[in-house]
């Protein structure tokens, strides 16, 4: 039963995806943490694997799975429609980067959004008269944060899902830093309001990768591939919350 955009099977998701945007990172973070993963979707070169889990602990065996995005919330919303709908998928965590906008944030640091604001009419077309509000599971957003265990380089809070990679906003980041606003990123928000949508589980854990509001070093291309295992690791304490 191949969806429009993804070429799996049922029963070939397990109920938790950890969901980055880059296919390598994806085919990256499942040969690191997967035992016998599975290609189960290369549909358009998004690349999706399913295994069960190759760490210590007693969720050692569980099933899991790993799957792209692409890029943007157009994407993300794609493919978390048919993963929810189609697929039984319970959970879905983004494990992605951003940009940073607080002077005090470190390239490196790793954010749990606990929500996300966005100015893409995605959301605010989803209640007549109402600002839709992005916000993340709780529970598994509590689990990741008691796995950083006071870890200094681990932060929480909102950060806004944007449509535009190189367009900026007039005025907007300073808007964004006055509200205490950590990051920039593509996917939360429409990952949020597509849970709701369907009664699921969401989470985002981005790493930095750059900052908007202040010079200094930058990820390079294979850093942004490479760089995710702590990011992966909370959002493994927040998949088998």
């Amino acid at each position: 039963m191949a969806t429009p955009h993804i070429a799996a099977e049922p029963g070939d998701f397990a109920p938790v995806v950890l969901m980055p945007g880059d296919p390598k990172r994806a085919e990256r973070m499942a040969q690191s943490i997967l035992a016998d993963a599975k290609l189960v979707t290369d549909t358009r070169g998004i690349l999706g694997f399913t295994g069960t889990y190759n760490g210590d602990g007693p969720n050692q065996g569980t099933p899991l799975s790993i799957m792209a995005s692409g890029m943007g919330m157009p994407s993300i919303a794609i493919y978390a429609t048919e993963l929810y709908r189609d697929y039984g998928v319970e959970r879905i965590i983004r494990v992605g980067t951003a940009g940073a906008l607080l002077p005090t944030i470190e390239v490196g640091n790793i954010i749990i959004a606990t929500g996300a604001h966005t100015g893409s009419a995605m959301n605010e077309q989803r209640i007549p008269g109402c600002h839709f509000s992005a916000v993340a599971d709780l529970p598994m957003a509590a689990a990741a944060l008691a796995a950083a265990a006071g870890d200094k380089n681990v932060l929480y809070g909102v950060v806004v899902s944007t449509d535009h990679f190189y367009f900026k906003v007039p005025n907007q980041s300073g808007a964004l830093v006055k509200h205490n606003v950590l990051a920039v990123e593509m996917e939360a928000a429409a990952l949020f309001g597509i849970a709701a949508e369907f009664n699921k589980r969401a989470l985002a854990i981005v790493t930095v990768s750059d900052h908007l509001t202040k010079k200094g070093r930058e990820m390079s291309a294979e850093e942004r591939e490479t760089s995710f295992q702590g990011a992966l690791n909370l959002a493994l304490a927040a998949a088998f919350a």
